[in-house]
């Protein structure tokens, strides 16, 4: 390996960076398929940069990492300076009013993350045979970065377990916190499943199908070319709905659906509830090379279990005809473990400049922990898989 010095630099813009040089560090494995992870992709990224869904007024200011040697591009990653908590999905509301409470200023910060996108996957983008080094070089320019400009903190949300172990060897902060993911054993079809699971659940589960695929129209699932302009001009409305509903306004642009459409579509499964010839649900899913990412829905009309069929049963179905190991339903839920859908943890990293706030953190940290790690035993204990014998015994 070169003795050259390692250059970090901050972008405002994806269109200073060759894509071929973001995705050899993000994706590296896509020259032979399908990306593992869609969403830390030069396409997505751009498409949120492009639709105007993250930059000016959005409190999500683009600051792209990249790690450079003798001219190479070694490392890359999402970094934000942020104005605000919104679309993280990794809260820290509370920290930020202790530490304002106290007399500072937690905004901005920065955030290394995809925005509005609660799936795990790497953060600390590097080109393969660079791992190390690359990760240290983008943490320690991102600390770089934020202690110069005396920003209170910096995030990491999302990054791999490995990531995290590794960053907290780096001195950061690691937080553990859970979601609900379904994982495929090697099932030959739905039914297969649902003879995983004890006689109650499957039953329920069965009568939920059977109420949803009633609701007096069709389901359809659409990829790729499939997938027209109306179809989005209705899932925009879902989305609309959903959105104010749950942040007061939608993330994502209008726009965003174009562009994506335009460069993603064939990592896009949109699945639509049609009834009297118009849909009046749908789920949006990305594809990844392992795992479905199940990532928003909306209606207008209410069914009862049609929320369950399209975001998570469909998906089930999908992810085993495709031979996908995981899917991912997004965050939060625990509604999700009676279909199939278990605990598990997920990661972040966290700097602070303050000495003093950095160790209250880290004392809270340690509590969460085990907290989360106590939770995610009891809820897989409630799961809806048949217990073994010796499990039944004990």
């Amino acid at each position: 390996m070169s003795d050259a010095p390692i250059e970090i630099a901050a972008h405002p813009s994806l269109s200073d960076i060759d894509p071929a040089d973001w995705d050899a560090c993000a994706c590296p494995e896509a020259t032979e398929g399908r990306p593992i992870d869609p969403f830390t992709t030069y396409r997505f990224l751009k498409a949120l940069e492009d639709s105007g869904s993250v930059g000016p007024g959005s409190g999500w200011q683009p600051r792209y990492l990249t790690a450079t040697v003798d001219g190479q591009v070694i490392a890359t990653a999402p970094l934000y300076a942020k104005g605000h908590s919104q679309g993280e999905y990794i809260f820290d509301h509370n920290w930020a009013h202790a530490f304002e409470g106290a007399g500072g200023r937690y905004y901005p910060k920065l955030q290394i993350a995809v925005p509005f996108t609660p799936a795990t996957g790497r953060r600390f983008l590097t080109r393969p045979g660079f791992e190390t080094i690359g990760m240290s070089a983008l943490v320690q320019g991102a600390v770089q970065i934020a202690a110069d400009n005396e920003l209170s903190s910096l995030h990491a949300t999302f990054c791999t377990e490995a990531e995290a172990i590794a960053g907290a060897e780096m001195g950061l902060l690691h937080r553990v916190n859970q979601q609900f993911h379904w994982e495929n054993d090697g099932y030959a079809d739905f039914d297969a499943f649902l003879a995983s699971l004890s006689s109650r659940k499957r039953k329920n589960m069965r009568k939920e199908r059977q109420q949803a695929n009633s609701f007096g129209g069709e389901i359809i699932e659409l990829t790729g070319d499939q997938i027209q302009r109306e179809h989005w001009d209705a899932f925009w409305t879902f989305y609309q709905d959903t959105g104010s509903r749950k942040w007061g306004t939608p993330y994502l642009t209008r726009m965003f659906f174009h562009f994506a459409h335009e460069v993603m579509r064939d990592d896009i499964l949109l699945t639509l509830a049609i009834r009297d010839g118009q849909p009046v649900a749908g789920a949006l899913n990305f594809i990844g090379r392992d795992t479905l990412y199940g990532r928003y829905w909306g209606c207008t009309e209410h069914h009862p279990c049609l929320h369950f069929e399209l975001c998570y049963y469909r998906a089930i179905d999908f992810a085993i005809r495709h031979g996908l190991k995981t899917v991912e339903a997004g965050a939060q839920g625990e509604h999700k473990l009676a279909r199939g859908y278990l605990p598990v943890a997920t990661h972040s990293l966290h700097w602070f400049g303050d000495p003093g706030f950095r160790d209250a953190v880290a004392r809270y940290l340690d509590a969460e922990r085990n907290a989360v790690d106590h939770e995610i035993d009891v809820l897989t204990s409630y799961g809806p898989f048949r217990k073994t014998d010796m499990e039944e015994h004990q």
